[in-house]
């Protein structure tokens, strides 16, 4: 990974862009106007952005970035706050002042909704064991500006942890969190979802096997739940109760503690 600028840059955007660049310990190089493509192919890497409002990572044989933004999370918390039920929320049964553990942190949907869910007493924690995807995330949850109070205040008390999760988890007291959440890549993939695609090769390969799952029973409250496929062996393999949706190509799953 290497660090530039956009096309239309300023002085500021310049230096975030090296600040950046030092706090990843990665190479900053100058844009002069080059295309994304021949920065590919001049320095054979991934590159990470920097703009006025974003940051921005270009990998290698993909046309679009992948980069922060809550418009999904968005619709899903306008809706909690209209009193709408999430499938999400119905799985994980989070409410005020409760806990969380995000094992596969990603994009932070829904963590984002699940520290609206909890309100400023409950907490948050977002595990991402890849490095430029966590602070892509970080940044963009502490700095994102949605226009919507209780949205961009919940965003902020996301605590983003750099690590595997089952380190993570191997580090935590017993029964510290209410409830331990996963969301692996699926094992069958969904062609349609070009965001999730983008996010693949940054992923961990085995987020969840038996030795994770022995270390979230023992960090879980209340209950771990999963969200999988809809053809995922994950659910039987080991020991899901799955909500079934109709309508869709993943489901929930949840073991009760």
């Amino acid at each position: 990974m290497i660090v530039t600028t956009s096309l239309r840059t300023t002085k500021q955007i310049t230096e975030n862009a090296k600040r950046v660049a030092k706090e990843l310990n990665i190479s900053f190089i100058r844009r002069n106007e080059q295309p994304i493509p021949l920065i590919h192919n001049v320095y054979n890497s991934d590159v990470l952005v920097v703009s006025s409002n974003r940051l921005s990572i270009y990998q290698v044989g993909f046309e679009e970035p992948m980069f922060f933004h809550p418009n999904s999370a968005m619709f899903r918390v306008k809706r909690f706050l209209r009193g709408e039920i999430d499938p999400f929320l119905k799985a994980t049964k989070l409410s005020n002042k409760m806990s969380i553990v995000d094992c596969t942190l990603g994009l932070a949907s829904d963590s984002i909704l699940s520290s609206v869910a909890v309100g400023k007493n409950g907490h948050v924690v977002g595990v991402e064991g890849n490095h430029f995807l966590s602070y892509i995330v970080k940044q963009g949850l502490l700095n994102w500006k949605t226009g919507l109070k209780e949205m961009d205040e919940a965003m902020q008390r996301i605590k983003v942890v750099e690590m595997s999760n089952l380190e993570y988890l191997r580090k935590q007291k017993e029964n510290s969190f209410d409830v331990v959440y996963f969301d692996p890549m699926f094992e069958s993939e969904v062609k349609e979802s070009d965001g999730i695609n983008k996010i693949r090769q940054f992923a961990f390969p085995n987020s969840l096997d038996e030795e994770t799952l022995k270390e979230a029973r023992r960090v879980a409250r209340q209950r771990i739940v999963l969200k999988d496929h809809w053809k995922s062996t994950r659910f039987e393999r080991f020991g899901f109760d799955v909500f079934k949706r109709a309508t869709s190509k993943f489901h929930y799953a949840a073991i009760e503690l």
